[in-house]
């Protein structure tokens, strides 16, 4: 809690730019264009580029952004600060870091930070405009390859338990007598 306590007490640093990396590559989305799509539904400037090349619906991501996740914030406090909760948020360390560098001794901190002032000042509550406004950096880097495994993973465990679930036992149960 001290270190969440400490970044409460630094007013206006938050992330004010999200940059997608990809190797050499990096763009950086003002988080005032995220906070729009999510506010309205509507993108705007790169983001809306971004969304078109990409086929996203506007509607799906401005949804996915004003998505509630409601955690007790002295528990989250204890259980981000257990050997479980390092090694999660190491994972998603690989992924979302301070643009200047991605070590983790920079990077589990501010992600600590933001998930601890997020709910505080959102009432236990946390969206992704949320996270974006609690991070102690002015630019946040998403690392899309690490990202994008991360989401092919869950896909195929998903597309998995489906085929367990619903298929093969669908046939088991009609065969039976």
């Amino acid at each position: 809690m001290g270190l969440s306590l400490g970044a409460l007490a630094t007013p206006g640093l938050t992330a004010e730019n999200v940059a997608l990396v990809s190797g050499a590559f990096r763009r950086s989305i003002p988080v005032e264009e995220i906070e729009h799509l999510a506010t309205t539904g509507e993108p705007v400037g790169l983001l809306k580029n971004l969304m078109e090349v990409s086929g996203q619906e506007p509607e799906e991501v401005s949804a996915l952004l004003n998505k509630e996740i409601s955690l007790p914030l002295v528990l989250t406090s204890r259980l981000i600060n257990t050997r479980i909760g390092e090694a999660i948020i190491r994972r998603v360390a690989r992924i979302l870091y301070p643009i200047s560098t991605d070590d983790p001794s920079v990077s589990i901190p501010a992600i600590r930070a933001a998930v601890i002032n997020g709910l505080h000042e959102n009432d236990g509550s946390l969206t992704a405009i949320g996270f974006l406004n609690a991070y102690p950096n002015h630019t946040l880097a998403i690392n899309i390859p690490a990202l994008t495994a991360v989401i092919e993973k869950a896909q195929s465990i998903a597309g998995l338990v489906n085929f367990f679930s619903d298929s093969p036992l669908d046939g088991l149960k009609e065969s039976q007598p």
